[in-house]
């Protein structure tokens, strides 16, 4: 059974910094890219980062120049380096993987807060 554990949210001020981490247990098969959503209260979740098996990253227009998405596909794991962080970054993010055939793959979330 596929589990994806997040680690790295927590509160910081503005202009701060943090480091998400999501790591697979299980086995996945064929990974086709692996990404970080977010989910702000009374929003809809939306993408913020992906980078695909190749190494070919694509990011929300909001956070391009800030954050920065790698990953270790050797342990299966996806990092979100986020500078610069604003109070509308404040949201849920939660770490999804995408294999073949189409699976998706979620994680329970870690709660980012940018406050002063």
């Amino acid at each position: 059974q596929v589990q994806l554990v997040e680690s790295g949210g927590g509160l910081v001020q503005p202009g701060g910094t943090l480091r998400l981490s999501c790591a697979a247990s299980g086995r996945i098969a064929d990974i086709v890219d692996m990404g970080w959503y977010r989910q702000a209260p009374g929003k809809q979740r939306e993408l913020v980062a992906r980078i695909t098996s190749g190494g070919s990253t694509n990011y929300a227009d909001s956070v391009k120049g800030r954050f920065t998405i790698s990953a270790d596909s050797a342990k299966n794991t996806v990092y979100l380096q986020m500078n610069s962080l604003k109070p509308e970054d404040t949201a849920v993010y939660y770490c999804n993987v995408r294999s073949r055939p189409i699976t998706n793959y979620w994680g329970q979330g870690t709660q980012v807060t940018v406050s002063s």
